[in-house]
């Protein structure tokens, strides 16, 4: 079929199906919201770039190559989108909102059922919500871990300023992610990091899926209110009881994280070989 093609050509249309694997891992990856169709359209641009710049001189084969360039592509295409749409971040505060106010009023963590029902959501809808920020809020630690990411991305990065905050807030989301109690740094790890589907966490930790659920959920509060904690403090919400035992664990596990960072930086300025950047 592909006899009257030139070499190029051919090469572009024997491996269009590469794009749409690439676009289906990725999707799997990033929160619900994200045009699949501007990740097809990106990474098959990228493939035909690819196809006229391939010289088989190199030695390397055509289909590493483009998978290169079309990851390339597409982890440049999501790095121009807001993670979360406006939708899901209006709607992520006024569930954060309602917490926190069930929280004061029952004097305890609300359940999934009494937010959605104080909100007129169903509990799926909540889930979703929470899992589609989670995603944006995990998925920078993710890809700062992949430096395979790194490498791929195009060249207009941010300024200076941007790239250190930006650094500084992966820092300590790290930071926060170690010093999170065994349970809830696992869920994290596994859902996000090794993209284990709940039910085999669920497996692993003898619990049910909704019990993971929960837990993701409890560790991703308390990974946004360490990091505004130590970067945003005005952001942390007061805990419904100040002088509780909860509240105390919470304290300690700020502690936690701002003791591992003093000692990261520690350690920069004492080894000179130490890249404070990496």
């Amino acid at each position: 079929m592909t006899d009257h093609l030139s070499g190029s050509e051919a090469l572009i249309v024997g491996n269009i199906a590469l794009v749409g694997h690439i676009v289906r891992e990725t999707m799997a990856r990033v929160p619900s919201h994200v045009d699949r169709d501007g990740l097809t359209s990106a990474g098959l641009t990228a493939l035909v770039l690819a196809g006229q710049a391939y010289d088989p001189a190199r030695g390397v084969p055509f289909p590493s190559y483009a998978a290169t360039r079309i990851r390339g592509a597409v982890v440049d295409e999501l790095r121009s989108i807001d993670w979360a749409s406006r939708s899901v971040r209006r709607r992520a505060r006024d569930l954060d909102a309602t917490r926190n106010q069930l929280a004061s009023a029952l004097g305890r963590r609300p359940t999934a059922a009494e937010v959605a029902t104080t909100t007129g959501l169903s509990v799926e809808e909540v889930a979703a919500n929470d899992d589609d920020v989670a995603r944006a809020q995990v998925l920078s630690l993710h890809a700062s871990e992949d430096s395979s990411l790194g490498d791929m991305l195009a060249s207009h990065t941010p300024g200076p300023e941007a790239e250190v905050e930006h650094r500084e807030r992966l820092t300590y989301l790290t930071e926060a992610v170690a010093a999170l109690p065994d349970r809830l740094r696992t869920v994290v790890e596994q859902y996000f990091i090794a993209e284990r589907p709940m039910a085999e966490i669920a497996a692993t930790l003898g619990v049910s899926e909704s019990r993971v659920s929960q837990i993701r959920a409890e560790a991703l509060i308390l990974l946004r209110d360490a990091l505004n904690r130590e970067l945003e403090p005005d952001l942390v919400p007061a805990h419904a009881r100040p002088d509780g035992c909860a509240a105390q664990r919470r304290e300690s596990y700020f502690a936690d994280v701002a003791a591992r960072h003093a000692a990261g930086l520690r350690r920069v300025s004492l080894d000179p070989e130490v890249d404070a950047t990496a």
